[in-house]
This record gives structure tokens, C-alpha cells and sequence, in this order.
């Protein structure tokens, strides 16, 4: 029986919605914060500041029986900062995890697999071929994981993950909401998406189901293509169906030469760069999830409609978007 679980990354996206579960259900939740963020702990759970180091870890981590391990950069100016985040951050959770004799449940990402059509989708099985310094920064955090021994762990590599308080797709709802949705990419890309919800049941069974051991992967099984995204939120918001607007890879890979370029003049990643553009321009990242059902027993149960209409809902209901 799982009775407490220490959580880093806990006041992101899917990190707030984890401690949730679980202190709903009465376990005891150490969120893990780094110095001086300017978040706050989610509510029911213990704050605990802490850096990405081993030793200060090891101390935070003393006494649970499991360890979820969320904190990482999606976008960065350098590889450099996906390395000392992703990989060597992954490096101190580990040990530290080991060393207090906790189960370690990394959640790591599907471009650590790299690109895949829907018509082949991966396999855990398959060799990953990572494309992006983040997909590569993730794949090096699972071979630290696989690598520390004494360790006990599982890998679970999700899909593109959204819903309420979501702030990664919001861009998208916004676009639509204006009537200029922008279809980027290469128009039979398809996609493995998987609302919140259901990868917190994921990771609450990875927790429970400790003879289960990694890569999983998590996501709903039915591909998502750009316009199959485009028609759930017009849905999701009242809105007239439109076919929006298709920008040709060429324009999207000039735009990302010159944001990649400001980026590295203000420091700070835009939405789109290089690596979004090497994404964009792939067959697409999809996969199967047969072990995340059969050993994991977790069978997604919101689709993108649902899904995507409650986050609308959620959108509208906080503000974000104004009410149709």
C-alpha cells in the first residue's frame, strides 16, 4: 500500500494535478520545490525546497515510497540547459531516490523515441531516434535512471499531454477563438495526445503496480492530425468550423531561422525555433500503447472531443477565453 509519494516538479501542469490525486486519496505528498520559485505548493500536500542535487534530494525524499519525478525544461535557448536540467537533474533524482530505498516513476517523453508515422507507430521495443537536444536530453535522463544500480524504477514516455490549467496548447484555443488557426507541419503528420486525467491514472498505477518496470509509453490510441485538433476546439468552442490557415513548411522554416535567432539575443525560448520546426516538419510522433493497457491496466478513457471540450470549459470558466 502507497503511503506517501514525493513529487518534483509538483507546481507545474501535470505535477498540480498528480498531488492532487494522490492526496485525495489520502496519501501523504512532499512536493518538491526549487529555491526560489515563485510558485506555491498545491494544496493538502508538504512543501519541501530543494534543489536538483543528490544530497539535498536524498533528505527530501527520506521515508516515501515512491518517488514521481516531473521537473524539467520543454524549451530552453541551448542544449546546455536540456543537459543540466533533464539529464544531469534526472542523475541526482535517481541516486537520491536509491539511496532512500524509493521506487522511482521518471516521466520522460515520447520524442525521447523520436518521430513516427501513424502507420508504424513505436514500440517500446524500437531503437530511439531522438531528433530535438530536448527528445535527446530525455532519452540520456532514461539511460541515467536505467543505469543507477539499486535503483527501482519505471520509464513512462507520454505523448503530448493537455487539459484544465494547461498553458503549452492555450496558444491553439486562442488562435481559434480569433478564427486564425495556423496548420503548421506536414499535413499527414499525426500525433499521440492524452488528456491529463488519464496520465494521472497512469502514473498512479505505475506507482501502485511496482513489478512493472520501463519504457511505457502513455497516450490515447487514436492519432491526432492538425485538423482533427482544429475541428475538437472549434467544437469545444462554439465556434463556426473553418479550414484554417496552411503555412507552407518553407515560410514556417525561414520564421524559425529568425525567432531561433532572437531567441538567443533575449535569452529566452519563443514558441517557435529550430527544434519546434524539426518536429513540425517530421511524419509525425505516434505510438502504441499496448503495455500501458496490459501491464499497467490504464486504458484512456477521455477522447480528444471530450477531452478538448472540457478543457475549453475550464478556458472560459477561469477567464482565459471569453464565454460563448
Amino acid at each position: 500500500m502507497i503511503r506517501s509519494v514525493a513529487i518534483t516538479g509538483a507546481t507545474g501542469f501535470i505535477g498540480r494535478h498528480v498531488a492532487a490525486d494522490f492526496a485525495a486519496r489520502g496519501v501523504t505528498v512532499k512536493s518538491i520545490i526549487r529555491p526560489r520559485s515563485p510558485h506555491t505548493a498545491p494544496p493538502a500536500t508538504l512543501a519541501i525546497t530543494a534543489p536538483l542535487e543528490a544530497g539535498a534530494l536524498r533528505e527530501a525524499f527520506s521515508g516515501v515510497d515512491a518517488v514521481v519525478h516531473l521537473a524539467g525544461v520543454v524549451a530552453a535557448v541551448d542544449a546546455s540547459t536540456y543537459q543540466a536540467i533533464n539529464s544531469e537533474g534526472t542523475r541526482a533524482v535517481a541516486t537520491a531516490a536509491r539511496d532512500a530505498d524509493a521506487r522511482l516513476i521518471h516521466v520522460s517523453s515520447l520524442a525521447a523515441a523520436g518521430p513516427a508515422p501513424a502507420s508504424a507507430p513505436h514500440r517500446e521495443a524500437d531503437p530511439p531516434r531522438p531528433v530535438t537536444p530536448y527528445g535527446r536530453s530525455k532519452l540520456e535522463s532514461e539511460r541515467i535512471v536505467n543505469a543507477t544500480e539499486g535503483l527501482r524504477s519505471i520509464i513512462l514516455r507520454p505523448g503530448v499531454v493537455y487539459g484544465p490549467t494547461d498553458r503549452a496548447v492555450f496558444p491553439l484555443f486562442q488562435a481559434a477563438a480569433r478564427g486564425l488557426f495556423p496548420l503548421v507541419g506536414r499535413a499527414d503528420a499525426a500525433y499521440t495526445f492524452i488528456y491529463v486525467d488519464d496520465i494521472v491514472r497512469a502514473i498512479v498505477a505505475a506507482v501502485e503496480n511496482v513489478d512493472v518496470t520501463g519504457p511505457v509509453f502513455v497516450g490515447h490510441p487514436q492519432p491526432v492530425t492538425a485538423r482533427d485538433l482544429l475541428g475538437a476546439i472549434q467544437d469545444g468552442l462554439g465556434r463556426k468550423k473553418g479550414g484554417g490557415v496552411r503555412i507552407p513548411l518553407a515560410i514556417t522554416y525561414a520564421a524559425a531561422v529568425v525567432c531561433d535567432l532572437a531567441g538567443r539575443i533575449v535569452r529566452r525560448p519563443l514558441p517557435l525555433n529550430l527544434s519546434r520546426y524539426t518536429e513540425l516538419a517530421a511524419e509525425g510522433f505516434v505510438c502504441r500503447v499496448d503495455r500501458l493497457r496490459d501491464e499497467l491496466g490504464v486504458v484512456p478513457a477521455i477522447g480528444l472531443r471530450e477531452g478538448i471540450a472540457r478543457t475549453a470549459a475550464w478556458y472560459q470558466q477561469a477567464g482565459w477565453l471569453p464565454a460563448t
